[in-house]
């Protein structure tokens, strides 16, 4: 069967992606191994972290692009991230949404005890960021081993209880089993009694990252209603239930613009002609089915997704064997100091600036393919706090630019 593009990669850079260009009338298809780092990592928005207030998102980002031309960012420009981010609080209309506040970077309480710091936050943590000491509650569950409530209580010099779920069936809970349960009206009457009885002073409830998948809003809204003090989600470490929200609603976009999701499928092998990608062989055992295209986006993540993979000598990318910029000879990747940057971080594939892959010469290697996401070259959104707000803008920009 014949796309007008295929994009490989089913991370949030590549789903972006697929939509933008299923949105524009064309026929696309989307391949995926598996789900991305979206159900792991994302619970918000994280645009550029090291932008720090009263500096305005949009002034520090002008002052990035820049200072690092080479990065995704700087060979964007500032107008195209505000119109990919657009595009993406387009597909979350009220009731969850995803917000900033004063155009700025905030801080969030974190699982971890910590702040972090985000740019669009989700309507059901946004106050999370009003979070203060000696009057916020902190519920966690036990036999829910992901979220310790009196740890993270004491990190921010406020309270914490823990309540006992009376389930005989289960001794532990995961976070999608409690996602469940929340979204059961008898276990929120209980919630909220129970948490009802503890309630001192206290204006605000933080609960782990868990009220419901499909209607958190909803869920947030009735035990606000039940308890009478505002509640607030608080992001755990993986899996993430925000993140398996954003990726539903973005599977349901796609599938109702039409756009074949073939998840769990392996792309095995890119047939070339020339300086042309015209098919892919996909492995689904037993049966291995080729499908071609006319453009072609990769958006197949970094080590854990597969996109980029590491020997003893050398780092490559293993579809397209496209060229990887290595910016430190190996000797040199480990540094005096344990918490120096690792140069691997910064590796990937350099593209010019329409996202295409190029080769030392700055040419483009192929004539109908683009590369988005966190195989990219010159960026390190670990550091930089960039995760999804690089992926939401590289894909994005990349079916358009393929058009």
């Amino acid at each position: 069967m014949h796309y007008d593009l295929i994009v490989i990669g089913m991370g949030l850079s590549g789903l972006m992606a697929a939509l933008t260009a299923s949105e524009t009338g064309r026929k696309v298809l989307i391949l995926g191994k598996g789900i991305g780092g979206l159900t792991l990592f994302a619970n918000t928005i994280d645009l550029l972290g090291n932008i720090q207030k009263p500096t305005s998102i949009r002034e520090g980002l002008s002052r990035w692009c820049q200072d690092y031309p080479q990065h995704p960012y700087g060979k964007i420009g500032v107008e195209k991230i505000e119109e990919a981010l657009a595009s993406f609080n387009a597909l979350f209309p009220p009731p969850y949404t995803f917000q900033s506040k004063q155009q700025s970077n905030s801080l969030i309480p974190t699982g971890a005890g910590t702040f972090r710091p985000t740019y669009l936050i989700p309507s059901t943590m946004m106050k999370g960021t009003q979070l203060r000491e000696k009057e916020t509650l902190i519920i966690g569950f036990k036999g829910f081993k992901d979220f310790y409530a009196q740890q993270v209580a004491d990190q921010f010099k406020c309270r914490g209880i823990t309540l006992t779920v009376a389930d005989p069936s289960q001794a532990e809970w995961t976070a999608t089993a409690l996602a469940r349960r929340f979204e059961q009206e008898s276990f929120r009457e209980w919630v909220g009694t129970e948490v009802k009885k503890e309630i001192r002073k206290e204006e605000l409830l933080g609960f782990p990252a868990l009220l419901g998948i499909k209607d958190p809003t909803g869920v947030k809204k009735d035990l606000e209603k039940r308890i009478g003090v505002s509640v607030f989600e608080i992001p755990l470490l993986p899996p993430s239930i925000p993140g398996m929200r954003i990726f539903n609603r973005l599977k349901e976009r796609l599938i109702q613009r039409g756009v074949p999701f073939l998840l769990g499928h392996s792309v095995r092998r890119v047939i070339l002609k020339g300086k042309r990608c015209v098919e892919v062989e996909v492995s689904h055992p037993p049966l291995t089915v080729t499908y071609s295209a006319d453009r072609f986006i990769l958006a197949t993540g970094r080590f854990i997704g597969g996109g980029l993979q590491a020997n003893r000598s050398e780092i490559s990318e293993p579809l397209l064997h496209l060229p990887i910029h290595h910016p430190e000879p190996r000797e040199r990747w480990f540094e005096k100091t344990f918490f120096d940057e690792h140069p691997i971080h910064r590796m990937g594939v350099v593209t010019d600036s329409f996202l295409r892959p190029i080769n030392e010469k700055g040419e483009p290697i192929f004539e109908n393919v683009w590369v988005a996401g966190t195989i990219l070259a010159h960026q390190n959104w670990i550091l930089e706090k960039s995760r999804e707000g690089m992926e939401i803008v590289t894909g994005y920009w990349a079916s358009q630019y393929a058009f």
